[in-house]
């Protein structure tokens, strides 16, 4: 009897164990293509997209504008004790937001910082005219983060986009 209660623990204790190596590498490993085609009103995919992208540990707070459009985004990050750079996350973030929210016009990414506050906006004309693509275009995460890496080697056109 005591074989069988050792037996059944350990396979109880290997399958929690799997169980909880396989949950973990699913969620790190989100696919935010799920999320393509949604809309600014869709409240869910846009969080779900922000809360696995560049900054998401500095995330506070969104705010939608769907009464009339264009349609746009706030995201508000609390920089205060944070040292990433806050052009990479908006250009990154703005570039996943455009290509997966087909009606999103512009996003408005508010920092927090410990001196006061940073805004960059960013509109699609505007993101879709520095990358030279139609964003909506891209079909999967792979093109979507080669596009964004190959742009970022050059620093002096992602200052150019953001002023």
């Amino acid at each position: 009897m005591k074989r069988k209660l050792n037996l059944l623990f350990f396979s109880i204790a290997a399958m929690l164990f799997l169980n909880a190596c396989s949950s973990s590498s699913n969620a790190s490993d989100a696919d935010l293509f799920q999320y393509k085609g949604s809309y600014v009103g869709d409240n869910s995919a846009i969080v779900n997209t922000i809360i696995h992208l560049n900054g998401a540990k500095q995330f506070k707070s969104l705010e939608l504008q769907t009464k009339e459009e264009p349609y746009g985004i706030t995201v508000e990050y609390d920089m205060s004790e944070s040292q990433i750079d806050k052009q990479q996350i908006a250009i990154n973030n703005a570039a996943y937001l455009f290509t997966l929210i087909q009606n999103l016009d512009w996003v408005s990414f508010n920092f927090q910082m410990a001196d006061g506050k940073d805004e960059i906006k960013i509109t699609r004309k505007a993101l879709e005219k520095w990358y030279e693509i139609e964003l909506s275009e891209i079909k999967t995460e792979k093109d979507l983060k080669e596009l964004i890496q190959d742009h970022f080697e050059d620093e002096q056109k992602a200052v150019q986009l953001i002023n």
